[in-house]
């Protein structure tokens, strides 16, 4: 009965964590319905993008991966500012030049790269880096450097939709205001269950565990990008 209760707190955390990961590729784009709306409408459209951001951050299961393996290890409010700001300054930056530059970058290949986000986080969060290298790598400038191929990524997703120049600078603002709402309510969720999860006893031993599966959700994602990028 005690090893039954051991094991249940990571057993779900893997499923959990397992079943979000076949919906990675699908969460990182924009919806059908969505899709049209963007294509249709023209002008200044504050509020509708601020929606569409926060909604996006909220359901794209890869920023909420890496959220989540930034703040594994981290318990204070201060620590957890500087690495949610970094990584906000960079998804900003690259989104908007993206968008504005029209940069053509492969979609399979950006994702890719953000599923090797969420693996390289696992592994730092397992101390692998310093065991293999014999030093850390400094998380901060990791974290800004994946934050732009996230920012990057949801660039390619909007371009594809070719999305009207009338009202295109406060409209991406405001769509960027939604994403960092967004991330705000997403991070806030994370954090109370972390909060709770870390006053268990066991949370310690659980958490190599949480960290593997992060990993394979990682490698899932760029598997599954990578088959795209080969085929299509």
């Amino acid at each position: 009965m005690h090893s039954r209760k051991r094991f249940s707190g990571p057993v779900c955390l893997a499923l959990i964590l397992l079943l979000v990961s076949q919906s990675l590729a699908l969460a990182h784009g924009v919806t059908e319905g969505d899709k049209g709306y963007i294509m249709e409408i023209s002008g200044i459209n504050l509020i509708p993008f601020i929606y569409l951001g926060a909604k996006h951050m909220v359901t794209g299961y890869d920023h909420l991966l890496f959220l989540f393996g930034i703040v594994f290890f981290l318990y204070r409010l201060k620590e957890i500012s500087i690495y949610v700001s970094l990584f906000a300054v960079g998804h900003s930056s690259t989104m908007l030049l993206g968008v504005f530059f029209d940069w053509n970058v492969s979609a399979y290949l950006i994702d890719a790269i953000i599923g090797l986000s969420v693996v390289y986080k696992a592994l730092d969060n397992l101390g692998a880096f310093q065991r293999w290298l014999g030093f850390q790598p400094n998380t901060k400038t990791a974290t800004l450097i994946f934050g732009f191929f996230h920012g990057l990524g949801l660039a390619t997703k909007i371009l594809e939709y070719d999305i009207a120049e009338d009202g295109l600078l406060p409209n991406m603002l405001a769509f960027n205001v939604g994403v960092e709402l967004g991330q705000l309510t997403a991070l806030s969720l994370i954090l109370i269950a972390m909060s709770y999860w870390r006053r268990k006893p066991a949370f310690l031993g659980h958490a190599y565990t949480a960290n593997v599966v992060l990993m394979g959700a990682g490698f899932l994602l760029i598997g599954y990008q990578m088959t795209g990028f080969l085929l299509f």
